[in-house]
């Protein structure tokens, strides 16, 4: 499609569209994988939807692929550790990278995650123990330890880096100055540390960057969102395809978009290979590799600033309590689990651009939803109650999402779609640690200005309560 470019519609042309889900008829044979029964590390009596299907999907798509020396910043993330592991787990060589810093927001805030999560020591060599391959990790900030990150990339010399090491939570850069400011120092900073780094190591290094798909803002425009790039037509009649314009949600966002002006710039100016990957909402907590022992379990944040809308569904509806929409939940958005997260990574590392190529970009979601409907796909399953609660976010009530997502098609992926039968793996790991949950963390603490503070005044932290156990068997 090509579009006439004018300055006062860039705000449209950055706003999301409309769309049927996708992929929605190729995962049938996994959905049913799902629902079968099967032991693991957890006790748990149904599967956990990753066990059996995902393995078998990775040996098609990776199966030939030559083995890499990788480099994982923010290794000990919530998309970072499982992805360390599937590489790992695939052959390549790992190093993880993280100065913990998610682990100290987690004292900030006064919430852990709701799965029990080891130390870095104590993960590395359980997955030792049970995969026989070594992960080494390495403490190190790469907004900060610039001296460092270039010693270590002449060190390890690494085929590729995939870049975790950002605060990713839209929430919390709004919280408060304090996080607007750190987010922002903190993504911003690393991002072209990380570049300067591979120009100063003089090696040629793939740099693989998890981005979001809120770089082009949810709004609505009336057409597809492709990968990245936009055909236009500039005044006089000339025809040019540019990156999209960006139209961020969150100084979060704000930092992606920054992100990805910084990767276009060090590609025409110093040809950086770049792949960056605008990914949507990741649920899930689990997967092949996590699921093997307790120890290296992902973790699950179901806060009202880190909690991701299904993952927090799930858990709320899973407890007894209210699920908690904000707005009209006409808000549409794009999901992909944490498994498909992990194989789009590696599938990105095994396609790299060659050098001169201009950045890649994916767009790695597997469908999009409106959050009204998955809200009820949740309470439908669980027996609860939807709330309504007024938006703590600056954001169009209702928008329309229509996304190209072709290129990991094209390259093998076959992701798998929400469906009643994959909540399992969530529910249960959420009844097995309810005890570790804080009743009081569910709702939004952050608001995105003033005005939105003001409407969600009288939200009451203690307010939500939890079923116990025996109030949930009674009810059933």
């Amino acid at each position: 499609m090509r579009f006439l470019f004018l300055t006062a519609l860039i705000p449209a042309f950055a706003a999301s569209f409309t769309g049927p889900t996708a992929f929605r008829n190729e995962v049938v044979g996994r959905n049913d994988v799902a629902r079968g029964r099967q032991s693991n590390a957890f006790g748990l009596s149904k599967a956990t939807y990753v066990l059996k299907m995902a393995a078998e999907g990775e040996e098609a798509v990776n199966g030939d692929a030559e083995k890499k020396k990788i480099i994982v910043l923010g290794g000990d993330g919530f998309c970072g550790w499982p992805t360390s592991l599937h590489l790992s787990d695939g052959g390549h060589d790992v190093v993880v990278v993280d100065n913990l810093s998610r682990r100290n927001i987690d004292v900030e805030l006064g919430c852990e995650s709701l799965t029990p999560i080891q130390p870095m020591d104590t993960r590395v060599k359980a997955w030792k123990e049970v995969s026989g391959k070594d992960i080494k990790f390495v403490n190190l900030d790469v907004a900060k330890d610039y001296d460092r990150l270039v010693q270590l990339l002449i060190d390890e010399k690494p085929d590729a880096v995939v870049h975790f090491a950002e605060q990713r939570a839209a929430p919390y850069s709004m919280k408060s100055s304090k996080g607007k400011r750190y987010t922002v120092d903190n993504n911003v900073s690393g991002s072209n540390n990380l570049c300067c780094a591979v120009i100063d190591s003089d090696l040629d290094i793939h740099v693989v960057h998890l981005g979001t798909m809120g770089v082009y803002g949810y709004g609505t425009s009336g057409g597809e969102i492709p990968e990245g790039y936009i055909d236009v037509t500039l005044p006089g009649g000339r025809e040019a395809n540019i990156l999209h314009p960006a139209h961020p949600g969150s100084v979060y966002h704000a930092t992606k978009c920054l992100d990805a002006i910084l990767w276009q710039f060090y590609q025409k100016n110093d040809q950086l290979r770049v792949t960056d990957l605008h990914q949507g909402i990741v649920w899930g907590t689990n997967t092949p590799q996590t699921i093997k022992d307790e120890r290296l379990i992902n973790r699950f944040d179901y806060d009202g600033d880190y909690g991701t809308v299904l993952n927090r569904f799930l858990m709320q509806g899973a407890m007894g309590v209210p699920l908690t929409v904000y707005g009209t939940g006409g808000q549409t958005r794009g999901f992909i689990h944490i498994t498909d997260t992990c194989r789009c990574i590696e599938i990105a590392i095994n396609n790299p651009p060659k050098s001169g190529d201009r950045v890649e970009i994916f767009n790695q979601i597997a469908e999009t939803r409106r959050v009204r409907d998955v809200a009820k796909l949740v309470a439908d399953q669980t027996d609860v109650e939807v709330t309504m609660l007024p938006n703590p976010r600056q954001e169009a009530a209702e928008n329309e999402l229509d996304v190209a997502n072709q290129k990991f098609c094209s390259l093998g992926l076959d992701p798998v779609t929400l469906d009643t039968g994959l909540f399992d793996e969530v529910t249960e790991i959420v009844k097995k640690y309810q005890h570790r949950c804080d009743p009081s963390k569910i709702l939004p603490a952050s608001f995105w200005n003033k005005k939105r503070a003001e409407e969600c005044a009288d939200m009451d932290p203690d307010s939500i309560k939890i079923s116990t156990p025996e109030e949930e068997t009674a009810k059933a």
